[in-house]
């Protein structure tokens, strides 16, 4: 029976460099012999699809009357409760690592804008915690500058009021200890190079990854 695999998130502001950070590591551990399952939050099963269309919607200015953040909290609490049964939990049990851009501390940080902390964290209670959370922490202009770079558009979250609040978020809720298993925070201000070498070095001291042959 395999040994069971980590369960690695990376976490932070749009902007703040998680996507590209996630591929990174995976591609770090694969070169050490880890096989990696690399995912993402809104998911890409069905509820993950329909998440990608109410944000799509409203990026695009259309649709009509406005989606209650109550029903997009639960839709984004249905899909983790999905990617975690059918992709997290199968590949862990497979004794691969699983490295997410995005997971629960997303939904704490954003959601709760709108929401009271308590009704998110129950709704997103089943969810099991990682082994360890890279929270990437870059001022909320750096982050808001470097996605409208990437992506002129604007979405939900994205002005600089609406980041402010939710660095506090990400911020209270590190100190409150609700972000869920370890936290480990990252300057993601320096080059993705630096980011991925700290990441790195913090994944092979806890977990001490050795390289096996193929």
């Amino acid at each position: 029976m395999a040994a069971r695999g980590r369960f690695v998130v990376i976490e932070g502001l749009d902007g703040a460099g998680t996507t590209t950070q996630a591929a990174e590591l995976g591609k770090r551990l694969s070169g050490r012999g880890i096989v990696v399952l690399a995912t993402a939050e809104p998911s890409r099963g069905p509820v993950g699809a329909l998440i990608r269309a109410v944000l799509d919607r409203r990026l695009s200015g259309g649709g009509g009357r406005p989606f209650d953040r109550g029903a997009l909290a639960l839709l984004f609490a249905a899909d983790r409760l999905d990617h975690v049964a059918s992709e997290i939990v199968p590949a862990l049990a497979d004794g691969r690592w699983v490295v997410s851009d995005r997971y629960t501390p997303s939904s704490l940080a954003y959601q709760t804008l709108d929401l009271p902390l308590d009704f998110v964290a129950a709704i997103n209670a089943r969810a099991p915690r990682p082994d360890v959370t890279f929270l990437l922490d870059v001022p909320p202009a750096i982050a808001l500058r470097r996605r409208r770079h990437e992506r002129p558009e604007a979405d939900l979250f994205e002005t600089l009021d609406l980041q402010r609040r939710v660095a506090a978020n990400y911020r209270k809720l590190l100190r409150a200890r609700r972000l869920g298993g370890p936290v480990v925070v990252v300057d993601g201000t320096a080059g993705v190079s630096d980011v991925a070498d700290r990441i790195e070095r913090e994944v092979v001291r806890r977990f001490a990854p050795r390289s096996r042959e193929a």
